[in-house]
């Protein structure tokens, strides 16, 4: 239902869009026609104007006795004579008295009244004429016949000895209205398969968004099912090609996550169940033969002490996780940076004396900055035990310390095997284990790394890693000289 009234609101939203488009561009081009064909009437009306007042000038002046007034009638026979004579280019002629009054017209169209103001400025010119349009409907040629009005010059004429008048050289649009009306079904036309066009597109663009919305749909549905494995089509390098993908990544990201997860679960529970055996082994032998055979006690209590820290690591890793889930409570004292990397790198050569690796720590000398000091310690912690633990016997693991502008800077490096290139982006994601670190020996969760990165965030800094494979690792930690 809620997917349907969707596509019905777009159909009505594009349909509304497509009508008021083609609505808008069809009024742009009949405006467009009428006002070309105004303009030519007001041509033809210039045209027009001028042997228009030379007929009537003349036709006056022969007619007009030396020493009297020329009649209406006089005048009404003199102009129909000159009207018969000229056609004056198609314009219609009206004459006006000083007063206003119209004493003859070739066509009852052109007397207009309500021109009498632009007549008045015209008659107390001393420069010659001017020129008027009368609007007829402006948008009558749409639906029904074309009303243009009527384009008009006013001149200024002599009546006779005694009067001066005002001649209207009316130009009425007949011809340029036919073209309007002629025009009309074609451009009524044009606009219905505009808006047809128009309105099946955009509904072609409705059913590919909302194909991809149904796609949506679908793979929320699957992954809510706890199925992870689903794959957006990608159509084109576009926007709606950039969300597919960016969906798509999502999906990997959580597939790669729960395979994370899953595999924490199946190698945790392995991790805690070998040494619980092993633990529950020691004790029986203990508890037969351990009073009698001094050496077979010691290796008990030797392997017991091993994987009852074994089981320690893990419990300590899965807190510290439990607790970067909570907003980190950072302190700020001033302490000295380098004193406590050479405590980490003096406690990790210790718990790893049998692999003989070298250990080196910063320069002598003091390094203050203002912070946590127990949680940059543990940073450290994490990043010198997990090189120690990935360099093979007789390597190198180093820190190093600089200050940089209002920056303190921390590397930690080993000459390691290094990291796979394509496992980089993920290492810092939890429960995450790179193939080549996934052994007993190395042991290991997948955890030190995100909280490393969890506490670096909260302190305002930022952790970055570079590697080579088969030459080392090197973890560089930023982190401000005084907190924000």
């Amino acid at each position: 239902m809620r997917r349907s009234s969707l596509r019905l609101r777009l159909f009505l939203l594009s349909t509304a869009f497509s009508l008021a488009l083609v609505g808008a561009v069809l009024v742009v081009a009949y405006l467009s026609v009428t006002g070309a064909m105004m303009r030519s009437a007001e041509t033809q009306a210039l045209r027009a104007a001028t042997p228009a007042a030379l007929y009537v000038a003349d036709a006056l002046r022969s007619a007009s006795p030396s020493d009297g007034a020329l009649s209406d009638d006089a005048v009404g026979a003199t102009l129909d004579r000159a009207r018969a004579a000229e056609a004056f280019f198609g314009a219609e002629l009206a004459l006006y008295d000083s007063a206003g009054t119209a004493v003859w017209w070739s066509d009852p169209r052109a007397v207009l009244p309500e021109l009498a103001s632009e007549r008045a400025a015209a008659a107390a010119r001393t420069d010659g004429r001017t020129a008027s349009v009368v609007r007829g409907g402006l948008f009558s040629g749409m639906l029904g016949s074309a009303d243009l009005g009527a384009a008009v010059v006013h001149v200024p004429v002599t009546l006779d000895a005694a009067h001066e008048g005002v001649l209207d050289v009316v130009y009425l649009p007949i011809r340029e209205e036919a073209v309007v009306d002629e025009v009309q079904p074609e451009m009524l036309a044009l606009a219905a398969l505009a808006a047809v066009v128009s309105i099946a597109v955009m509904q072609f663009g409705v059913r590919w968004v909302l194909a991809l919305v149904v796609g949506l749909t679908r793979a929320a549905e699957q992954v809510h099912a706890g199925d992870l494995d689903v794959q957006l089509p990608v159509h084109g390098d576009n926007e709606i090609g950039d969300l597919a993908r960016s969906i798509n990544e999502l999906l990997m990201r959580l597939r790669r996550r729960a395979d994370a997860q899953t595999r924490f679960v199946a190698d945790a529970s392995h991790e805690l169940a070998t040494p619980v055996a092993g633990i529950r082994g020691y004790v029986n032998i203990l508890r037969v033969w351990g009073g009698e055979d001094p050496e077979l006690r010691d290796e008990a209590i030797r392997a017991i002490d091993r994987e009852s820290r074994r089981m320690a690591r893990l419990t300590a890793e899965l807190l510290s996780l439990i607790r970067g889930e909570r907003e980190i409570e950072l302190r700020a004292v001033r302490f000295d940076l380098n004193a406590r990397c050479r405590e980490v790198l003096a406690d990790s050569a210790t718990r790893h004396l049998g692999k003989q690796l070298e250990f080196i720590g910063p320069v002598e000398g003091q390094l203050p900055m203002v912070g946590d000091p127990d949680r940059i310690e543990e940073v450290v912690a994490i990043l010198v035990d997990n090189a120690a633990k990935y360099t093979p016997s007789g390597g190198q693991v180093s820190v190093a310390t600089r200050r940089r502008r209002e920056q303190v800077v921390i590397e930690v490096s080993d000459s390691g095997p290094g990291i796979a290139e394509e496992d980089v982006p993920y290492i810092f994601d939890r429960f995450y284990r790179s193939d080549s670190s996934r052994s007993q020996e190395t042991g290991g969760f997948g955890l030190g790394l995100a909280i490393a990165k969890r506490i670096v965030e909260a302190m305002g800094g930022a952790i970055e890693v570079s590697s080579v494979v088969d030459v080392g690792t090197t973890f560089v930690v930023r982190l401000p000289k005084t907190p924000g």
